[in-house]
C-alpha cells in the first residue's frame, strides 16, 4: 500500500510540474508580447475539464501609474455582452414569457416596420440571429458612445427614436431591403432591442435583469454594466490604442453605451470564468434556477445557419468575441475536449491577438490529464 501510495504521488508530482512548464511557456510568450509595447495588459483564464487551471493577469492596467492588470481588473468586453442578452431570454422563453417566434411589436410601445417589407414581421428570434433586417447605421450607431461617462440617453428612447417612423434617428436606411429572416446582418442595435423587449417584460432595466438573474447568483461582484455602478472605478483598466505604427500606446477615454447590452458589460477575468464555468457546466456549481440543461442546448442550437445561434457564436467553438474602442476580448468553450478560454486585452490595436488566443487553446490541450 505505501509503495503505491509512493507511486501515486510521484505521478501526480510529475504532472504538476508538467503543468507548470507547459504554464510557464505560456508566461514566456505573453510576457514577450507585453515587453514588444504592442499590448498594455492581459488577461487571461482557462479552464481545463472542470478545472480552472489558469486564472491571471500581465502587464498594466494602467501604464502611467503602473497599475499591474490582474484577473480582478475590470474592462469593458464589447460584444461578449451579448451572451448575456441570450442567456436573459432563455430564461423568460422558460418562465413563458415569450415565444421567439412572438412579433417584437407585442412587447413595445412604439411600432417597428421595415418600411421596404412592410408586411413582414420582425419576431424575436430573428434578433438573436442577426437576421431581424435591423442595421446599424454608421453615423448614428457611432454617436451612440458617449465619451467620458455613462450615455444620459435611455436605451428605450434611443432605439424609438431610430427605430420607430417620426423618430429622431429614423431612416429608411437603418433597414435592409430584405424579408427579416432572409439575411444576416449582424446588428448592434438588434441586440439592444432584444434586451428592451426583456426590459418591457420585466418591468425593469436591463442592467437589473442580469443583476438579479446571473450576476448575484454566480457570485460576480465586481460585474457591472455602468461606471456609476462600480464600488471602486479605480480597478477599471485603462483603454489603450497604437496609431502611426508607434508601439507608444495612447489613452482612450472611457465610455459608456446608450445602447449597453450590445456591448457594455464591464467586467474581470475572474468574475467571467464563473460565467464561462457555469455555462459549460450543467452540474448545480452555481444557481441552477438561471436557465435549465434544456434552455442552454436550445440557446447554443442555430434557428438559421450553423454559425451563429442565440447571441452565441456556434462555427468552430461555443462562445462570442468582442471589439470597441480600445478592447478586445473572447471568451470561448470547446465541449469537445472540456476547455474554456477567456482573453482580455486593454487595447483595440493588437495585432497578435488570435495568434495569442491559439496559442492558449494549444497549452490548454496540453494542460489535459
Amino acid at each position: 500500500v505505501r509503495t503505491y501510495r509512493k507511486a501515486c504521488l510521484s505521478l501526480l508530482f510529475i504532472f504538476i510540474l508538467a503543468c507548470k512548464q507547459k504554464e510557464s511557456t505560456l508566461d514566456q510568450y505573453i510576457n514577450a508580447e507585453i515587453a514588444s509595447g504592442e499590448v498594455p495588459g492581459i488577461g487571461i483564464s482557462i479552464i481545463v475539464e472542470g478545472d480552472i487551471i489558469v486564472s491571471k493577469g500581465y502587464g498594466y492596467a494602467d501604464i502611467e501609474n503602473k497599475i499591474p492588470f490582474s484577473d480582478s481588473t475590470i474592462m469593458n468586453i464589447a460584444s461578449i455582452s451579448k451572451t448575456f442578452i441570450g442567456v436573459s431570454i432563455m430564461h423568460a422563453v422558460e418562465k413563458g414569457l415569450l415565444n421567439l417566434e412572438d412579433d417584437v411589436n407585442k412587447f413595445l410601445s412604439f411600432k417597428i416596420v421595415n418600411p421596404h417589407q412592410p408586411d413582414k414581421v420582425i419576431k424575436v428570434k430573428h434578433l438573436l440571429g442577426h437576421r431581424s433586417s435591423i442595421i446599424d447605421e454608421d453615423k448614428t450607431y457611432k454617436a451612440s458612445y458617449y465619451y467620458g461617462g455613462d450615455a444620459p440617453t435611455k436605451l428605450g428612447e434611443f432605439l424609438e427614436n431610430y427605430l420607430a417612423k417620426g423618430g429622431t434617428y429614423y431612416s429608411k436606411d437603418n433597414f435592409l431591403d430584405k424579408d427579416p429572416g432572409s439575411k444576416h446582418e449582424y446588428s448592434n442595435i438588434g441586440a439592444g432591442l432584444a434586451a428592451h423587449i426583456l426590459e418591457s417584460i420585466m418591468k425593469k432595466p436591463f442592467n437589473l435583469i442580469t443583476r438579479d438573474l446571473i450576476f448575484r447568483p454566480l457570485g460576480m461582484k465586481n460585474t457591472v454594466w455602468f461606471l456609476s455602478e462600480m464600488e471602486n472605478p479605480s480597478n477599471h483598466a485603462k483603454l489603450y490604442k497604437t496609431e502611426n505604427d508607434k508601439n507608444e500606446p495612447s489613452e482612450i477615454e472611457t465610455y459608456g453605451l446608450v445602447t449597453y447590452p450590445d456591448g457594455g458589460l464591464r467586467t474581470s477575468i475572474k468574475d467571467l470564468t464563473k460565467y464561462l464555468y457555469y455555462i459549460m457546466y450543467d452540474e448545480p456549481v452555481f444557481d441552477q434556477s438561471i436557465i435549465s440543461k434544456e434552455s442552454k442546448r436550445n440557446m447554443f442550437t442555430p434557428d438559421f445557419d450553423q454559425t451563429y445561434a442565440k447571441f452565441w457564436e456556434t462555427k468552430d467553438y461555443i462562445g462570442h468575441g468582442g471589439w470597441d474602442p480600445g478592447v478586445t476580448a473572447s471568451m470561448y468553450f470547446d465541449p469537445k475536449n472540456e476547455i474554456g478560454v477567456i482573453l482580455f486585452t486593454n487595447t483595440s490595436t493588437y495585432a497578435n491577438f488570435y495568434t495569442l488566443l491559439k496559442k492558449i487553446y494549444e497549452h490548454s490541450l496540453m494542460l489535459k490529464i
